[in-house]
């Protein structure tokens, strides 16, 4: 397993405005099948635990990770940016294009795991992206919050998992899943809550997602 750091840089950014570059964290089995880039929630990073559980799943399935910070610091102290879906699906698009320039990682199928208001960034880039995209998985998602038009352009196989008490979030994620023209699954896992707290419970998703994405990277 190949550990590396790395720096998303930002174009654009004026001087005074913060910091430059996203952080994160590539983890690269050797081989790899595919490659999953993760999209946190509103108020998390990079180093969010849920999200690092399931990568360490998924790298054992041999998947390669991509766990980077979707916000600056300056940003994420600004509670309409941690809720600015375009701006977060901006920042995945960028962390698709630094893969794109390593010839190391361009070959590999690309797929999105997004959590919360991640989740709807993470089907927004999927649909600006199209069959680049190799597959999808919200964890306790809000796809609702996708702009309109774009759920429906979605073309990537899509996982929708939610615990069985976030009643709300069930309801939000069935009535994306009606929008949506893609192939869909949702996974509804029992006695769980929206953070997936209760034991057992990740690891159920981290199953599932290990799952979706083998079965549609190869």
């Amino acid at each position: 397993m190949k550990i590396v750091p790395i720096e998303i840089e930002l174009a654009g950014r004026a001087p005074g405005r913060g910091d430059r570059s996203l952080p994160g964290t590539l983890s690269l089995p050797e081989p790899a099948r595919g490659l999953v880039a993760f999209a946190h929630g509103s108020g998390s990073s990079r180093l969010s635990p849920r999200n690092t559980y399931v990568a360490e799943v998924l790298q054992r399935a041999g998947i390669a990770t991509l766990l980077f910070d979707l916000l600056t610091p300056d940003e994420d102290r600004d509670r309409a940016a941690r809720f600015d879906i375009a701006l977060l699906t901006s920042r995945l698009l960028l962390a698709a294009a630094w893969v794109e320039r390593r010839p190391d990682l361009r070959a590999l199928p690309l797929g999105y795991f997004g959590a919360s208001t991640g989740a709807a960034a993470a089907l927004e880039a999927a649909a600006k992206q199209g069959a680049r995209v190799a597959a999808v998985v919200s964890r306790g998602g809000r796809p609702d919050l996708a702009a309109a038009g774009l759920l429906e352009a979605v073309s990537a196989p899509t996982l929708l998992i939610v615990g069985g008490e976030d009643d709300v979030v069930i309801e939000l994620n069935r009535k994306a899943m009606a929008r949506m023209r893609c192939e869909t699954k949702l996974v509804i896992v029992p006695g769980a809550t929206h953070l997936f707290e209760e034991p057992g419970t990740l690891e159920q998703v981290a199953r599932h997602a290990a799952d979706w994405f083998g079965d549609r990277m190869g």
